[in-house]
């Protein structure tokens, strides 16, 4: 087979010439040669193409094409190749294996499931799927992955577990992010939306279906194995565990708490909303502000029906159930909450202004046994073991002012019961007057440490540092044994003589 650029050469020999000779002599090739390619000119016929010849293997063509059909395009040619030669055939295992992929790539065409694009409309479809999240203490999460499939603009949230409620509640604080609802809600068939298939229908569950009418929205279950209505919420997914779930891929560090692992999927959500598209060429937020004015609004109050019963949370940040008491954050004293049983566990689920979202989860208890969560509450101002001063008087004012060493100087005098203490901050805020506030407060500070609270200790350890050049040596980090405050042994030489 000759290259393009020689048989062009052939040809124009031809049309100068009109001689299968003489175009022959000028192209350096037989004259044979060059009727050939006039021939296949002037049949219309790509000049390049080979010409089919016979092989070993085209009487059993018929039979790969049966086995390649049989197995869906599965078989391997090595297998082919040991029935062929079983059958007679004396090819190599290369004839075979061209044959086979000759055959599989019929099968193939033959086969090809052919994909409509899905062209969606502003304010039609929600749609939302669920991902494995991280491990959180030794306990699985999971995440809640939704987008609109017009403006691509996504929400991820972190839960604990896949159940009707926190489904409900999910769905209620993603349309309150979209800031509407739109038509539809497509997702995939789990018990929480489908509980039976008859004839190939999907049978919805009836409190989801409750939901949706409150919200305005239908709730629809997808078809299975149906790419052209999962790819968007599974693609939803696959990005969010690779930029949430620490892995050998990305290098993330382990969550340490539930909180952090919700303010992770909060700034995913901000980034990947901000950032332009691949597909729409615009972020996400810029368009979801035009599809907004084709949602409806959804109502004030979040649908709890499946939340379970509601509770006034006490001043101490405590609700009772079962006679026992369990705690939820302090800023939901005096609120409603709605709490429920979940396997061994009470989950309590809070429907503000950002939509209905858990807020405390803690194991069964019994009455008298109390759960309480140290997180749920800030940080104690008033602990009895650890008392903080608070100046109420211009002079306390003026010696709180002189440092750190002051107010551990107050806590550990008041503590070991030295007497005049209102004596000793006087003198001690005259002192920081002459001297300066940093030394007195240093001494201060090292009369702590070492329980000096008599009068004059203070002025002592001035003494001492200013001789000793205020070096920044501590207390207990001494160079020299001499170099002590406390009194030495020296007196007990005069013994016994």
């Amino acid at each position: 087979m000759k290259r393009t650029e020689g048989i062009v050469e052939i040809l124009e020999a031809f049309d100068l010439t009109g001689s299968y000779r003489a175009a022959a002599e000028l192209a350096g090739c037989s004259h044979h040669t060059v009727a050939r390619y006039v021939r296949l000119r002037a049949s219309g016929r790509v000049l390049t193409e080979r010409a089919a010849r016979d092989r070993l293997i085209d009487g059993h063509l018929a039979k790969v094409e049966e086995w390649v059909e049989r197995s869906h395009g599965k078989v391997r040619a090595d297998v082919v190749h040991d029935k062929l030669r079983a059958q007679g055939f004396e090819g190599s295992e290369r004839t075979t294996r061209r044959a086979v992929a000759w055959a599989k790539r019929a099968y193939a065409a033959g086969h090809r499931r052919v994909y409509r694009p899905w062209i969606p409309e502003p304010g039609m479809w929600l749609q939302f799927d669920w991902g494995q999240g991280p491990r959180i203490g030794g306990r699985n999460t999971l995440l809640w992955c939704a987008w609109l499939a017009w403006s691509r603009f996504r929400v991820v949230i972190p839960t604990n577990d896949r159940t009707l409620p926190t489904v409900i509640a999910c769905l209620d604080e993603t349309l309150r992010r979209f800031g509407g609802a739109p038509t539809y809600a497509l997702t995939d068939n789990e018990r929480t939306v489908t509980i039976d298939r008859v004839a190939g229908i999907a049978v919805r569950h009836p409190e989801l279906v409750a939901a949706g009418r409150h919200y305005g929205i239908q709730i629809v279950a997808c078809q299975p194995a149906d790419p052209e209505s999962k790819g968007g919420s599974e693609s939803t997914v696959k990005i969010a565990k690779a930029d949430l779930v620490p892995t050998a891929a990305n290098l993330l560090p382990a969550y340490e708490t539930f909180a952090e692992l919700r303010a992770a999927c909060d700034a995913f959500c901000e980034t990947v909303n901000a950032r332009e598209h691949r597909e729409t060429r615009q972020p996400p937020a810029e368009r979801l502000a035009a599809e907004r004015r084709r949602l409806h609004p959804i109502p004030a109050e979040a649908h709890t029906v499946a939340f379970g019963v509601t509770r006034v949370v006490d001043d101490d940040a405590t609700l009772r159930f079962g006679s026992a008491r369990y705690s939820v954050p302090h800023a939901l004293a005096g609120d409603r909450v709605w709490v429920r049983v979940s396997g061994d566990e009470l989950v309590v689920t809070h429907a503000g202004d950002d939509g209905a979202r858990e807020v405390a989860r803690h194991r069964l208890t019994t009455p008298g046994v109390p759960r309480i969560d140290p997180a749920h509450y800030p940080e104690r101002t008033s602990d009895p073991l650890h008392p903080r001063p608070r100046a109420q008087t211009p002079e306390e004012i003026a010696f709180l002012e002189i440092g750190g060493g002051a107010e551990r100087w107050l806590i550990l005098a008041a503590a070991a019961g030295a007497e005049r203490i209102r004596t000793k901050i006087r003198r001690a805020t005259e002192l920081a007057t002459l001297v300066g506030a940093t030394p007195v407060d240093r001494a201060l500070g090292l009369a702590a440490e070492a329980g000096r609270f008599a009068d004059g200790d203070l002025e002592s350890i001035l003494d001492y540092l200013r001789l000793m050049g205020d070096r920044s040596a501590g207390p207990f980090d001494r160079d020299d044994a001499d170099d002590t405050l406390q009194p030495g042994t020296s007196a007990w030489e005069l013994v016994g003589r």
